[in-house]
């Protein structure tokens, strides 16, 4: 059993580039914008390739908060004032010159909306665009070489076919009949739309160079929009469905879907692997007002809004498709030659790409937002193709270049792979409001015009002989003169073109029912009158002949008297051909010897690019170098700069150490030496006391005030304030839940600073200090004492308080006095006072320090005891 494999389409091949054609970079020029008045300006034209960027107030470039002005360099800066007329000679011109002699060419406009793209293709009444120069420009140069209508017919499969003279009058005489399908043909401008009228009048005529004068040319334009991402033909009569919004089982619209977009135009691919817009209206045009008013009615139908950044902002892609087919005259110079592969069709795209523009600063929604949206997502897409393209060139990489991602840059592919010139013109609007979206546009630009674009090839050369139109003209002029002389056709008699045209056109040949008697009557009719008319043409011709005839054999007789001249020039043409074959051996010799030069100038140009090459290699190689070795000096230097900081940081902070500890070991030893003093003077002290006589104690006073002062031991001197400026200062702390007594001598303390707990502030202001201390005696009286003291500054920028003096102030009942004894072991005699009865008071120093900045309250610290710091 045979089994059947499921057949497979074969795979088309893909048509590649030929890697050795030469290739020329994308052309790409800036325009400025006129400033509005009252704007701020952020662009500046430094020369004539170089335009500035400057970033205006409020913007921050850097990441550091620095402004940054950018500079970017185009092929040609264009500047505020340049002229329509200076800005076509410069661009468009070169393109109109390749169109005619047969190669394609590309060229869009691109910038945000409002900077000036459509003013720059259309222009305005009075200063006309591009467009209609363009169109000027080929009418100048191929007027007197224009086909007959009809003659070029477009095949619907981006081609064109050549049809004879009769077949051109009998398409043109079915379309004269149906008026409504053929575009007004204008006869003068004043029959023109006085809305445009302005805009075509050209005063300075430009003519290409080169034209082939042995070939015809038909001009043919198509307009279409790219909108929303399809394809609509603005030259359509059909006006275009409106958008829909979907429908459900129960026929009512569906909510919160998207509308059904209108029946669009597709993309297909011809023979030639060239991208075309299936079923775009092609009109054939005769006259820059004819073509300039197809244009301007499809421009009618372009979708265009209002928004805030534009009052007349475009909704989508403008394309406007200039194509030129052109066909060599037969060898007689007097029809067309209608051999295919001799008909040459070449095509100008002129693009007014909408601007990409941001919906925060136009405040766009619904259709609106949509319509931005897509806007800003086909020029991400031509931005993606770009980048693609470069990398490919510059990197060697075989990525594949997202054509198809959208329809503008689908439509466009063969552009960039080869099949005509590109050239973009960036508009920029120099206020300062735009200056982000400039800054995008600028980075495009400047990324383009590193994508080289290989050079079209040029078209096929004909092998007829060159001037042949001009021949038949002239023999067809001496032809008239000689029949006139011979009394052929007198004037008013009707020539067979003439015949023709006068014929009625033919009558339509449908049935529209079996018992339709009408139309082949009319056909029959028709038909007798055209084989009454080829009678007529035949018995014309015949005429023709016998004159021609005629003319002829007084051509032979002429021919007898100028054979003899003819042999004496052809003498004098041998002894100038011997001439010239010596003048051609001399030419063959240095054709030969620049054929060496030219080889050797090869040779040395090979090695000049070897070299050129060396000398890049090792120029970047030292460049690296240098960079590296820059970057190596300036590591060495932070490094340096750092062990510095490190060395210093740590001498500072073992400096700081040494001194901390040496000032630790300077107060402990400190204060061991004065408590051994104090020790000793209160050794001295007991010992003096002991040998004194002590007075008898007074009696007690009731409610009398104990004023008993205890000798603070000796301190060492410390800094202490000046006491001149206002007198000495006292802090009064009074604790909470201190009770008021009812003594006759109150204590009076002038300029005190009563406080509750104390601070460093207010012990900062004063240089004495007074603690209220109240308790319960043994007796159950309240017993208040006034401890005193003197503050000193510290060196650790804090107060220090040194208690130097205690006061008691006690209340007592007469009846109820009590004596107290320091010791039970030896109650004293009688005669004694009290203060033979007490012991020695131990005297001590008490300070109280605060460190700066401390919320705490006073520590209390023994000087016998010295408070550790941490090391």
């Amino acid at each position: 059993m045979i089994s059947c494999k499921r057949l497979q389409t074969p795979r088309r091949p893909l048509k590649k580039p030929s890697n050795n054609r030469p290739k020329d970079p994308v052309g790409v020029y800036c325009r400025v914008r006129p400033l509005t008045v009252g704007d701020a300006c952020c662009v500046e034209v430094i020369n004539s390739t170089t335009i500035q960027l400057h970033p205006p107030e409020g913007i921050k470039v850097n990441r550091n908060g620095e402004f940054k002005e950018m500079q970017y360099s185009f092929k040609e800066v264009f500047g505020a004032f340049t002229t329509q007329k200076e800005l076509f000679n410069v661009v468009a011109q070169p393109l109109v010159e390749d169109l005619i002699h047969g190669k394609n060419g590309l060229l869009f406009t691109y910038g945000v909306t409002g900077s000036g793209k459509t003013h720059t293709m259309t222009g305005s009444p009075g200063d006309g665009g591009l467009l209609p120069r363009c169109l000027d420009m080929i009418f100048c140069s191929i007027g007197p070489f224009q086909a007959k209508r009809y003659v070029f017919k477009p095949d619907d499969k981006n081609a064109m076919e050549v049809q004879n003279e009769v077949d051109a009058l009998l398409e043109r005489q079915r379309r004269d009949a149906q008026p409504s399908a053929t575009p007004r043909i204008l006869s003068s401008r004043q029959r023109m739309d006085p809305e445009f009228a302005d805009m075509i009048t050209v005063p300075e005529h430009c003519k290409a160079e080169g034209v082939d004068e042995d070939s015809v040319y038909s001009l043919f334009v198509s307009y279409i929009e790219i909108y929303n991402n399809y394809l609509y033909d603005l030259l359509e009569e059909v006006p275009p469905d409106p958008i829909k919004p979907k429908w459900n089982n129960t026929a009512t619209p569906v909510r919160n879907v998207e509308f059904i977009p209108p029946q669009s135009k597709n993309l297909r691919e011809d023979s030639h692997h060239n991208m075309y817009v299936a079923g775009c209206t092609e009109v054939e045009v005769k006259s820059t007002e004819e073509a300039f008013e197809v244009f301007w009615k499809g421009q009618k139908k372009r979708r265009i809004a209002n928004t805030t950044l534009n009052r007349e902002s475009s909704r989508s892609h403008s394309v406007f498709i200039i194509k030129l087919a052109q066909a060599p005259l037969d060898a007689d110079g007097d029809n067309v030659l209608q051999a295919k592969d001799q008909t040459v069709v070449s095509q100008l795209s002129l693009v007014d790409l909408a601007g990409s523009e941001r919906t925060t600063r136009t405040k766009a929604e619904g259709s609106r937002l949509r319509e931005a949206g897509n806007i800003n997502q086909s020029l991400m897409t031509l931005r993606t193709c770009i980048e693609v393209l470069r990398e490919n060139q510059m990197y060697g990489t075989n990525k594949m270049v997202p054509y198809r991602d959208s329809k503008l840059t689908h439509l466009f592919k063969n552009y960039f792979d080869g099949e005509g010139k590109v050239r973009m013109i960036v508009c920029v609007n120099p206020k300062a409001d735009d200056y982000e979206e400039s800054l995008l546009v600028m980075r495009f630009a400047e990324m383009t015009q590193e994508v080289e674009v290989a050079r079209p090839v040029d078209k096929p050369i004909c092998g007829l002989t060159p001037g042949r139109r001009y021949r038949n003209w002239a023999f067809k002029e001496e032809l008239t003169r000689k029949l006139e002389l011979r009394g052929g056709p007198i004037d008013g008699d009707p020539t067979f073109t003439e015949f023709l045209q006068s014929l009625a056109p033919l009558p339509s040949v449908e049935l529209i029912d079996e018992n339709d008697e009408h139309t082949l009557p009319r056909l029959i009719e028709c038909l007798e009158e055209w084989q009454r008319a080829r009678h007529l043409a035949s018995e014309e011709l015949k005429k023709i002949v016998n004159a021609i005839r005629g003319m002829f054999q007084d051509w032979n007789s002429n021919f007898s008297v100028k054979e003899n001249c003819i042999q004496d020039q052809k003498e004098k043409l041998l002894e100038k051909d011997r001439i010239i074959n010596g003048q051609k051996s001399e030419a063959e010799r240095l054709e030969k010897k620049i054929k060496t030069l030219e080889y050797k100038i090869e040779i040395l140009q090979k090695t000049a690019n070897i070299y050129e090459e060396d000398k890049r290699t090792l120029q970047q190689e030292l460049d690296q170098r240098d960079q590296k070795l820059h970057r190596e000096l300036s590591d060495k230097r932070r490094m340096e700069q750092r062990m510095q900081g490190v060395v210093t940081d740590t001498k500072m902070k073992w400096e700081k150490e040494c001194e901390r500890r040496v000032q630790a070991k300077q107060l402990e030893m400190q204060n061991k030496l004065w408590v051994k003093d104090e020790k000793l003077k209160q050794l001295k002290a007991i010992v003096a006391e002991s040998r004194v006589e002590r007075p008898e104690k007074p009696a007690r006073i009731p409610r009398e005030k104990d004023q008993k002062v205890q000798n603070a031991p000796p301190v060492r001197l410390r800094h202490r304030r000046s006491r001149s400026a206002g007198g000495e200062r006292w802090v009064d702390h009074k604790p909470v839940g201190s009770v008021e007594i009812d003594t006759v001598l109150q204590p009076h303390i002038p300029n005190a600073i009563t406080v509750v707990v104390p601070n460093e502030k207010a012990l900062a202001k004063c240089d004495k200090y007074i603690l209220t201390h109240q308790e319960l005696a043994s007796d159950g009286e309240i017993e208040t004492k006034l401890i005193k003291g003197e503050v000193f500054k510290t060196r650790g920028g804090g107060q220090s308080v040194q208690f130097t003096d205690v006061e008691k102030l006690k209340q007592e009942s007469p009846a109820g006095t009590r004596k107290r004894r320091s010791s039970p072991s030896a109650p004293p005699s009688e005669g004694t006072t009290e203060s033979e009865w007490t012991d020695v008071e131990t005297r001590c120093s008490i300070a109280v320090e605060m460190k700066a900045g401390s919320s705490l309250g006073p520590g209390y610290q023994h000087h016998a005891q010295p408070k550790r710091r941490k090391p």
